[in-house]
């Protein structure tokens, strides 16, 4: 944490300084206090007479020593939060750049909901604790031994009842603190889980209402609230017993000080304006120890979130990025040499000695049963995993030494979910290449089938697209992020999937385009149906982790059952025998 608090020193020190400033002067008051009572008001050195001059003179200082300390506290608060806001603007920036460095196991081990708590509940924890460690500990804290030094100053049995007290409070203090850390741990963990279900209900509300599950995602998700509920409750009762407890003690000191100084004005060995002072810093003592409670809540609140915020802000990628910036050739040839693939912390293995070879140009699909491992054989090629045994090579060079910005600047990924942003078609298009122009971009959607439908839009590619596209059609929304990876112009292009929403004429005139228009491009596509493959060079039939056939369309009803038996669940006996 000291890297973030060390870039804005400048401001936390003076803060300090006039947080120091601001508790001098309001220390100082309770002593002019009694010198208006003893000398001013009871004349002490007057004979008995009241002396109105003193209580002027003293007054005026009193009211210059409030004013100062006012616009002390006023500066401190503005430079403390300047501190504390741009620490926390830091983190977030910083969080989230590792994020971006993380790997999809990481991604997937962490969780959604736990990744966006993190960096804005957590940061915003982690925010207050510093504003209240510098703004509230450390002035809390110089108060109460501001007021412990002067009470020993005023009288030493005052300085005695203090001292025996004050230990009990610290005892309670410390058990409070420690009993609680733990206790914000978990409770922002289960706030990551009630976060988490939230964002797959809302992300998932169409499939809830189709399935007519919402009673059951109620009660699931009040199992989840009522969790946090509970250790909210836990908390809440902790400091429940820690403020009236340590309240109980400082009006204690009060009453000793009463009693020990009515004792002492009678043998006249302090005077009654000593004895409100006394009383003035007792309660300065309490406001402070109470201070102390109501920031240490926050405090602990705040290194819970530090932990599972540093969890983040100083985790490297479990993937060790390659070094190669280019392999000397650029064909989009690929191969797969005895690729093993495990997930992490998964015993059985997705693929299982997996051997092919795509050649530059080449047009291969993936075929083969739900489950069987397509989509975690194509995500090997980019990297987005690493193998569990073999090799996986783009352009004859293992992808683990490439860098993996030159790795992927060679592959266009069209995944199973059409992700789109926020913004207008035209952006998400252009989101594939920085700095392309109106035509490349009205080009990669013509390839992709797109334009038609665009440009009969109102506002054609300046139309705005709704969270994740929920404004546009499966198929609208597909063709958008096809023409987003054309407009890559990537040596390979992998459809995982991409085209389920497109009818097959659509489809067949898609692959038509991209042929014609990047002649020399390597095309994988992992599909359901045979009628959208049946026409590649060569397809590959996976089965249980492992490649059951490979071959021509011709070939493969010949010699594979399971790309038959699919053949015929798709076209019937009828056009299987035709």
């Amino acid at each position: 944490m000291w890297k973030y608090i060390s870039r804005y020193l400048n401001f936390a020190l003076l803060a300090a300084v006039l947080m120091f400033t601001e508790v001098i002067m309001s220390l100082l008051q309770p002593d002019l206090m009694s010198v208006i009572v003893d000398k001013g008001v009871l004349g002490v050195d007057n004979g008995g007479v009241t002396d109105l001059g003193i209580v002027w003179q003293t007054g005026i200082k009193m009211i210059c020593l409030v004013a100062g300390g006012g616009l002390c506290g006023i500066l401190n608060n503005v430079f403390f939060h300047i501190t504390s806001q741009n620490i926390g603007n830091d983190m977030r920036k910083d969080a989230f750049s590792s994020i971006m460095q993380f790997t999809f196991s990481q991604m997937e081990k962490l969780g959604t909901g736990s990744i966006i708590t993190r960096i804005t509940n957590d940061v915003t924890q982690v925010q207050n604790f510093i504003a209240q460690f510098f703004r509230g500990m450390i002035r809390t804290s110089m108060l109460t031994v501001g007021s412990i030094f002067f009470m020993f100053r005023l009288s030493v049995k005052f300085g005695i009842i203090v001292i025996c007290i004050v230990p009990f409070i610290v005892a309670v203090l410390v058990y409070c603190l420690k009993s609680a850390k733990p206790k914000f741990y978990t409770l922002q963990t289960q706030l990551d889980k009630v976060n988490s279900i939230m964002q797959e209900d809302i992300s998932g509300i169409r499939i809830i209402k189709a399935c007519v599950r919402e009673s059951y995602e109620a009660v699931r998700f009040g199992k989840a609230n009522g969790e946090l509920i509970k250790t909210q409750l836990s908390v809440l009762t902790l400091f429940a017993f820690m403020n009236p407890t340590v309240n109980l003690l400082i009006n204690l000191i009060i009453t000793l000080i009463f009693v020990a100084g009515s004792g002492e004005v009678v043998l006249g060995s302090t005077s009654p304006g000593s004895i409100m002072a006394a009383v003035t810093y007792a309660s300065s003592l309490l406001n402070g120890i109470m201070g102390l409670t109501m920031i240490s809540q926050n405090i602990s609140r705040g290194m819970a979130s530090w932990r599972r915020l540093s969890e983040i802000l100083y985790s490297s990628p479990w993937m060790k990025n390659g070094s190669i910036k280019s392999s000397g050739v650029a064909s989009g040839e690929i191969e797969f040499r005895n690729v093993s693939f495990s997930y992490p912390d998964s015993t059985s293995p997705v693929l299982k000695d997996i051997s092919f070879r795509v050649n530059s140009g080449e047009t291969v699909a993936i075929l083969g049963q739900t489950g069987c491992g397509k989509s975690s054989l194509i995500n090997l090629i980019p990297r987005f995993y690493d193998v569990t045994g073999g090799e996986v090579l783009v352009d004859g060079t293992d992808v683990r030494k490439y860098d993996q910005e030159t790795l992927r600047g060679k592959i266009a990924v069209i995944a199973q979910e059409s992700e789109l942003f926020g913004m207008s078609i035209r952006n998400n298009i252009a989101w594939g290449r920085s700095g392309a122009v109106q035509d490349e971009i009205i080009a990669a959607a013509k390839i992709a089938q797109a334009d038609d439908f665009i440009s009969s839009m109102p506002d054609g590619y300046d139309t705005l697209v709704s969270e994740r596209g929920n404004s546009l059609s499966g198929g609208q929304k597909q063709r958008i992020c096809i023409a987003r990876a054309v407009l890559k112009k990537a040596e390979i292009m992998i459809f995982d999937d991409s085209t389920s929403a497109l009818d097959l004429r659509t489809e067949s005139e898609l692959y038509k385009a991209i042929t014609a228009a990047f002649p020399g491009i390597t095309k994988l596509i992992v599909a359901q149906r045979i009628a959208s493959v049946r026409l590649a060079d060569r397809i590959i039939v996976l089965s249980d982790g492992g490649v059951e056939g490979c071959g021509t369309h011709d070939e493969l009803m010949q010699s594979s059952t399971i790309y038959r038996e699919i053949y015929e669940s798709q076209l019937g006996e009828e056009a299987c025998n035709g």
